[in-house]
């Protein structure tokens, strides 16, 4: 049995289809049942659960061989933000799999360092510690932003004018993957005893905003200039926001961040740590802005 906490989101449906493909027994860990039974169908087994609280968690994955966590807190709101969920939450997993004698794949974020600006960043590398400090077996995967969920904000931001909002000036290189490569390489992890006890670094593709904005515009035909919210903007946001709402602010933070440096982490690998295995995706794949133009090739004008 497989066990997956946040198997309703992106990445974790994605996951789960794979893994089904194998044949394997699924079990998602969610807070919204009724959300991942409408979109992972009956097959799956879903069970409500809270990885922010260890009670329940060790019957929850009880008899489980792999326990795989794709939860992130990057849009929780107060008391559901990186340090609950991405710190606290993987931690009580990491316990609940080392009890059952399970093994753990954890999704990281690229960047994850103690000193990072982003509180996601620092909450990601404090649960890569404690995985690497437990007595489970571990994988890392470390990905950088999935490319799928910044067309989706486009898309959204572009309404219908068929002009997408960028944060910034969208004019610095930033390493985008697809959410598709980081599931093929954690499936792979579930099952390749030879990626145990290493930390995998999906390599990401450079693309700026404005390289995306305006691929998305020509596979769905869109015109017009690209809009822009400013730096100063967005930095005035994240201030006023935070105290009323965090993911909001925590939003600007990263494109703020995203807009400035291709640069994710302060932090440096010591020997203390095991080096990072760059993954690269598979040969014979399109690129990130050529696979958009595949996949909107009978959107309509």
């Amino acid at each position: 049995m497989i066990v997956v906490a946040g198997g309703s989101g992106l990445l974790g449906r994605l996951i789960v289809t794979r893994l089904q493909g194998r044949g394997e027994r699924i079990v998602v860990l969610v807070r919204d049942v009724d959300r991942a039974r409408s979109v992972l169908g009956s097959d799956v087994g879903v069970i409500s659960m809270d990885v922010r609280r260890r009670k329940g968690l060790d019957a929850a994955v009880a008899g489980a061989d792999v326990v795989i966590s794709a939860v992130h807190g990057f849009l929780g709101g107060r008391g559901a933000g990186p340090a609950e969920v991405d710190q606290r939450g993987n931690a009580n997993l990491i316990d609940a799999a080392a009890a059952t004698g399970a093994r753990f794949v954890l999704v990281s974020v690229s960047g994850a360092a103690p000193d990072h600006p982003l509180d996601l960043f620092r909450a990601k590398y404090a649960a890569e510690q404690y995985a690497q400090a437990n007595s489970a077996p571990w994988t890392i995967v470390r990905a950088p932003a999935y490319i799928e969920t910044w067309l989706a904000i486009l898309t959204e931001t572009a309404g219908s004018t068929g002009r997408p909002v960028i944060f910034g000036r969208g004019d610095q290189p930033i390493p985008f993957t697809s959410a598709d490569d980081v599931a093929d390489l954690v499936s792979r992890a579930v099952s390749d005893r030879r990626l145990r006890g290493r930390i995998l670094e999906v390599t990401g593709e450079l693309i700026t905003m404005n390289q995306l904005a305006q691929a998305l515009q020509e596979a769905r035909h869109w015109n017009g200039p690209l809009r822009h919210l400013p730096r100063p903007l967005l930095r005035a946001l994240a201030i006023v926001s935070t105290p009323v709402k965090p993911a909001f602010a925590r939003q600007n933070r990263a494109a703020l961040m995203m807009d400035r440096s291709t640069t994710t982490a302060t932090h440096t690998h010591t020997n203390s740590e095991p080096a990072a295995s760059a993954i690269e995706p598979l040969d014979g794949r399109p690129t990130l802005l050529a696979h958009i133009a595949s996949s909107h090739e009978d959107s309509p004008e």
